[in-house]
């Protein structure tokens, strides 16, 4: 009878002990944790009594029993460890540090997010308006900002049980965030890290930049979504930077319109006449700034005009002669590349970048004064230069007899300081040139490949805003597991008090029945 009831008064303390830890864990929130303190703080207390009605002789003689002070020894071990991981959990929740341990940084912002929201002057509001006040994965994005920098706070908010903020920011539809940024905010419809980031370049920069593309030459059409050639793609990426774009016709004109920031020559079928060279010529010597796409075989006329900038344009194509799975032995006209010169522009780049049907690109500024020229993208050493234009086109050959053999420079940045090439004023210009039209078109822009940020960063490189030159935020983002409420409940009651509760009471049953 003895040895039954100091059972039960083991059972006790451990059904009060972990009652016990889990009011602490949860505060009793919920229901099934009021359920859970309830059972085995009552299950505890009548264990206990039970025990302490077998009399006090029957205390004595089980405390002075050698098993009960092994069990008593076991019970003080449990309780430490759980303390040990309650304050753990405790200092975890005060002070936190992520490791994002996944291949594609689900759990990180982009290395562009990041930055964006370190440089913050003032204080970020996020406002997520979702359907209960609950959205775990708009919570957790949120939270990646909140957890990048302190100036950025968040908050989830029900629609339908506050209406009056609803009706103030003029939400009308769930998983929408309202993004607040001093005196100015707007709001996002499309819970991403893109549109968020977007949305809060969008508040923080103060002047509003213009890319001018140049037409009527047969360039790139910036407007044809449905063309895989088209820019359409760059346009929408452009103007979710807070950029104007514009298409501007330089054959009427003689200069480029002062509004333009950049001037963009895609991929030019026809040749520029004179006097629209001479207008780019002076938009550059004003301080202006300017990038070309001239692909192989387009943009004869621009040889000369970027070797006085310091830039060589090869008369060639580059050919890669890696094979890739599933292809045959067709020729390699898309060169991958995956080395970046030192610059700022590809800082950080890690990834490939693809360039269908392009030219060598290089250095030529050696001995020009005030010219700073720097080789961007480069292709693999089992690339060249193929000048047999007519046998790669015609005859469908490709042959590396005395071509330029890889790495080849298919991408060049260039910085002029005016006044050190004879100009009167002082100034800067710059001046982005790339091999392939290809490399930034719909089909090529958008994907897996690093060709959206390239593009990107070049242009914000040209403006000078270096906080812009980045990775950002991936289309493809990896799957993640999420869990509902009462889903999230149950694991933690499993793994966190229900299995070790059991595996405690199954060792002290053992125990106790050996001894």
């Amino acid at each position: 009878m003895r040895r039954s009831s100091g059972l039960l008064g083991i059972l006790g303390i451990t059904f009060l002990l972990f009652a016990g830890v889990a009011f602490w864990l949860t505060r009793a929130r919920g229901p099934f944790d009021l359920l859970y303190v309830a059972v085995h703080g009552g299950a505890g207390a009548l264990a206990l009594i039970a025990y302490l009605t077998a009399g006090v002789d029957n205390l004595r003689g089980f405390l002075g029993e050698r098993s009960t002070k092994y069990g008593a020894n076991t019970v003080l071990a449990s309780v430490l460890f759980v303390a040990i991981l309650g304050v753990l959990a405790y200092l975890s929740t005060r002070y936190h540090h992520r490791f994002d341990l996944t291949e594609a940084n689900v759990f990180s912002l982009s290395p562009q997010s990041a930055q964006v929201v370190k440089s913050l002057d003032k204080d970020l509001r996020l406002q997520a308006f979702v359907e209960g006040g609950i959205n775990p994965q708009v919570r957790d994005l949120l939270d990646s900002y909140r957890y990048a920098s302190s100036t950025v706070s968040f908050e989830m908010i029900d629609p339908d049980r506050h209406p009056e903020l609803a009706e103030q920011y003029k939400i009308s539809q769930y998983n929408t965030v309202h993004v607040e940024y001093g005196e100015a905010s707007t709001t996002v419809s499309t819970p991403t890290e893109e549109a968020i980031t977007n949305a809060i370049i969008k508040l923080t920069r103060a002047a509003q930049q213009t890319v001018c593309f140049i037409e009527g030459h047969g360039e790139a059409d910036i407007g044809a979504a449905e063309d895989a050639r088209g820019m359409s793609q760059a346009k929408l990426a452009l103007e979710n930077e807070n950029y104007q774009v514009k298409k501007v016709l330089l054959l009427n004109q003689e200069s480029v319109p002062s509004e333009c920031s950049v001037v963009l020559v895609a991929g030019p079928a026809k040749p520029y006449f004179e006097h629209e060279l001479r207008g780019i010529e002076r938009h550059l010597r004003g301080g202006g700034r300017a990038m070309f796409l001239l692909p192989p075989r387009a943009g004869a006329e621009f040889q000369p005009f970027l070797a006085n900038w310091g830039v060589k344009l090869g008369d060639d194509v580059v050919v890669d002669q890696v094979l890739r799975l599933f292809q045959g032995p067709a020729l390699g006209l898309e060169p991958l590349a995956e080395t970046y010169g030192a610059h700022d522009i590809t800082r950080d780049f890690k990834g490939r970048t693809i360039f269908p049907m392009t030219r060598s690109v290089q250095s030529e500024a050696a001995g020009k004064k005030g010219l700073q020229v720097s080789e961007l993208v480069k292709t693999s050493p089992s690339s060249w230069a193929e000048t047999d234009l007519a046998g790669l086109f015609e005859r469908h050959e490709a042959r590396l007899d005395e071509d330029q053999k890889g790495p080849i420079s298919i991408a060049a940045a260039v910085e002029a300081q005016l006044k050190e090439m004879g100009e009167e004023k002082d100034g800067v210009a710059r001046l982005a040139v790339f091999g392939s039209a290809q490399f930034a078109d719909n089909r090529n822009l958008e994907g897996t490949f690093y060709n959206r940020d390239l593009f990107l960063n070049a242009v914000g490189w040209l403006v000078g805003q270096a906080d812009l030159l980045s990775i950002r935020p991936r289309t493809l983002r990896a799957s993640r597991v999420s869990f509902s409420q009462e889903e999230g409940t149950i694991i933690f009651y499993l793994s966190v008090l229900l299995v070790p509760e059991l595996l405690l009471i199954a060792g002290l049953a053992v125990w106790w029945r050996r001894e």
